[in-house]
């Protein structure tokens, strides 16, 4: 009693010509076989079709490889014959036996190498052909004359350079000028014509099939084509009565937008064409089918058009993310992966993130990492936690995210998934969720979880670039909780970060950063600072701070500056020939930041701590001998450096009139112009402010200035820590000392005013204290 029959659209390599004869002699009343990427239908194959299978309307051989072309001319109650794709036909024998069909109605020889002549033959030759189909046809292509192929005796053709809607339109339509969305227009206007009904669903069949397969080979050449009628073609498909033509037409508009699966880029222009011709609306009706294939082919077109920022907003607007949010709910895999990429691709933007929380998308996202074992099902797992990622950037969606279970699901996902696409995004989504710092407890939360901290420094060790940059990256915003901080260290972290900074050297700059930034985050404690410095972390640190990418040698520099603060560290920077990549930050660098910090770190070192002569070079038990470095030398260059860069800072006519007024105003003037407004973000220890308060009392008017200078930044109102900083410096009773410095004759003027800056800040942040 069967039918019909299709196989495909993978591959049918196993599908043998005995196969396709014990389908003959089985299926009698078969009308309708469609089989692709046959190797091979011989002559007895296709002579047993005939003979058997008398009803036999319609036959696709696509992609296929070796067909018995002449045996095909026996089968006479053929109306529709499809060999799209289809490689080694004979055309020189072929048009003069098909043209023989006397049923024959539908012909599609698109994407083969048919040539002109054979074109012509099928169209003057064959007795009842009305629709050829000859789409990515190179050799025709090349061949024709493309303004004498109007007139075919009433018979269309369509290829790529003719008008397919108007060619469509024509078999049934008075009026071609009125009809733009050609499929539609059919069923509205159905006149129960029943042969033209076959011919209208075989032309839907035949035209998706090989538009899918000419976007899915992504070829520059078709711009114009999917621009100028391709777009609309596909458009008109979504709307085809046919489920498996919707289907296709889906996948061919989610493929057709991205020009690069690399790098995921879509085509702007391709994407607004779908948006423009009321694609989205189409699309997310497809969505709502309860046809599961339906579901998630719409969605991946949603996801992949949504990457245009255009069209992200449409889909938003439209509905489509409670749609994607409750599709990620699916039993069914594929949908829920499709869904969960939507997702992914619209949190990308802030103004949407809010949106997927409301929608339920936090909780659907984190029930699919928990519901779908890792082994199978990676690309779901990626999509899901990438988009948590996005999410976690957004401090009220990062709530919702450990309130979801998030937590537990990405640190699962870090110890125990092995495909490095996911790992990579929960390690993301892990660094985004403690990167709120004070505002939220998911830092500390991260810390507590089971395993969270021992899977980070593991993934720190990985093949994969990108999983090593997002685990330091997470490594480096957990290190801001003090507990998280000697808890990395205690499991590792020094040692692997250690490693990874000194294999970064030649890695991209992301990793370079995250590596430095995890160094700088964990050397805050003396135990760690000291640890890092015999574990070899201060070279890498350095040659780091050597890089010409700002946010790479900012970051090295920031490590550096903690670093030195202890001797045996700042020892180790100048037996390391670290003076002199300090020295360039602080006086070339453009981030103000890094030459902040780099003139701190100098301070640090020449302060008067280390002996006026140290060994540098080989070490004494290696062979050869070792030199020694004159540190006074060495630290008068790097002083007058430093001194140049506070000096920057200075204006003689303001600071003067500053000093002889005493106004207020005034101060606060050259406080806010002075300013470095990332100085706000640096946390001091009260070991530190009690050395910056002794240096205030040194001789050294460099010192002097530098420490004044420092303390400035730290006690500015609106940082993030001045108030910190303020409480440590009442506690040192530093207030006298500034107020000495304030007033000494023998004192810088820039000291000077900065330590008056310094003392209003305190009695501000006392009146608010108070």
């Amino acid at each position: 009693m069967l039918e019909s029959i299709h196989l495909g659209p993978d591959p049918c390599e196993r599908i043998s010509s005995d196969a396709i004869k014990a389908l003959a002699y089985c299926c009698p009343r078969l009308r309708r076989l469609w089989m692709s990427g046959v190797k091979e239908a011989n002559g007895d194959a296709i002579n047993a079709l005939a003979k058997h299978c008398r009803q036999l309307m319609e036959l696709g051989f696509v992609e296929s490889d070796n067909i018995d072309e002449v045996a095909l001319g026996n089968l006479s109650s053929l109306k529709f014959l499809s060999v799209a794709g289809t490689r080694n036909l004979k055309w020189g024998s072929v048009a003069q036996v098909w043209s023989r069909l006397p049923q024959l109605v539908g012909l599609d020889v698109s994407r083969t190498d048919v040539n002109l002549s054979s074109i012509t033959r099928f169209l003057s030759l064959s007795r009842n052909l009305k629709v050829l189909i000859a789409l990515n046809c190179p050799v025709f292509e090349v061949e024709v004359d493309r303004n004498t192929m109007h007139n075919n005796k009433g018979r269309i053709l369509l290829t790529l350079f003719s008008d397919i809607v108007k060619g469509v339109a024509s078999l049934f339509a008075d009026n071609l000028e009125s009809v733009t969305d050609v499929f539609q227009h059919w069923k509205e206007i159905r006149n129960g014509d029943k042969n033209l009904d076959e011919v209208v669903v075989w032309i839907e069949w035949a035209i998706s099939h090989s538009l899918l397969r000419i976007a899915e080979n992504n070829l520059k050449e078709f711009d114009d084509f999917w621009l100028t009628q391709g777009a609309a073609v596909l458009l008109s498909l979504l709307q085809s009565s046919q489920e498996e033509v919707q289907e296709r037409a889906a996948t061919a508009v989610a493929t057709f937008v991205v020009i690069d699966d690399e790098d995921v880029t879509v085509h702007c222009q391709r994407a607004e064409a779908i948006l423009c011709g009321d694609g989205i609306r189409m699309l997310l009706n497809l969505a709502r089918s309860c046809q599961e294939g339906l579901q998630s082919e719409a969605a991946k077109a949603i996801a992949n058009l949504s990457i245009d920022s255009k069209v992200a907003k449409a889909v938003a607007e439209s509905g489509g993310i409670d749609i994607l949010a409750n599709l990620a709910k699916s039993t069914n895999r594929l949908v829920a992966e499709e869904a969960a990429g939507g997702l992914w691709n619209l949190s990308v933007g802030d103004e949407h993130k809010g949106a997927i929380a409301e929608a339920g998308g936090v909780k659907a996202l984190v029930d699919l990492i928990l519901k779908w074992p890792p082994s199978s099902t990676d690309v779901l797992l990626e999509r899901a936690t990438g988009a948590l990622a996005n999410l976690g950037a957004d401090e009220k969606c990062s709530m919702e995210v450990a309130l979801a279970g998030g937590i537990h699901a990405l640190v699962m996902l870090a110890r125990t998934c092995k495909f490095e696409g996911v790992q990579e995004q929960a390690a993301r989504a892990l660094a985004n969720l403690a990167a709120h710092g004070d505002s939220n407890s998911n830092n500390a939360a991260i810390g507590q979880e089971a395993g969270a901290l021992e899977a980070l420094v593991q993934l720190t060790y990985s093949q994969n670039e990108g999983v090593r940059q997002e685990a330091a990256g997470a490594l480096w915003n957990l290190s801001f909780d003090d507990k998280n901080r000697e808890a990395i260290s205690a499991v590792g972290g020094v040692e692997a970060l250690v490693a990874l900074a000194q294999s970064s050297l030649d890695a991209s700059q992301g990793l370079q950063e995250r590596a430095a930034g995890a160094l700088w985050g964990l050397s805050v404690s003396e135990t760690n600072s000291t640890a890092i410095g015999r574990q070899g972390g201060i070279a890498p640190l350095i040659a780091l701070a050597s890089s010409d990418v700002e946010d790479v040698h900012e970051t090295a520099a920031g490590a550096l500056w903690n670093l030195a603060f202890y001797r045996d560290n700042a020892l180790r920077i100048i037996q390391d020939d670290g003076v002199q990549p300090l020295v360039h930050l602080c006086s070339s660098s453009n981030s103000k930041m890094a030459r902040f910090m780099a003139a701190l770190a100098l301070v640090y070192m020449f302060d008067g701590r280390i002996d006026s002569a140290v060994p540098v070079g080989p070490s004494p038990s290696s062979q050869g001998s070792s030199k020694t470095l004159n540190i006074d030398g060495v630290g008068r260059m790097a002083l007058k450096h430093v001194d140049e860069f506070v000096s920057s800072f200075y204006e003689p006519q303001t600071f003067n009139a500053a000093a002889a007024t005493l106004v207020p105003t005034a101060l606060a003037q050259i406080a806010e112009t002075i300013r470095i407004p990332e100085a706000g973000h640096l946390r001091c220890s009260g070991a530190e402010i009690d050395r910056y308060v002794r240096m205030l009392r040194d001789p050294s008017s460099i010192l002097k200035s530098c420490s004044a200078f420092a303390l400035l930044q730290f006690t500015m109102p609106g940082g993030r820590h001045a108030m910190h900083h303020s409480c440590l410096l009442q506690k040192a009773g530093a207030a006298r000392v500034l107020r000495a410095t304030a007033a000494a004759s023998t004192a810088p003027i820039q000291a000077k005013i900065f330590t008056k800056i310094v003392l209003r800040n305190l009695e501000n942040h006392h009146e608010v204290s108070s």
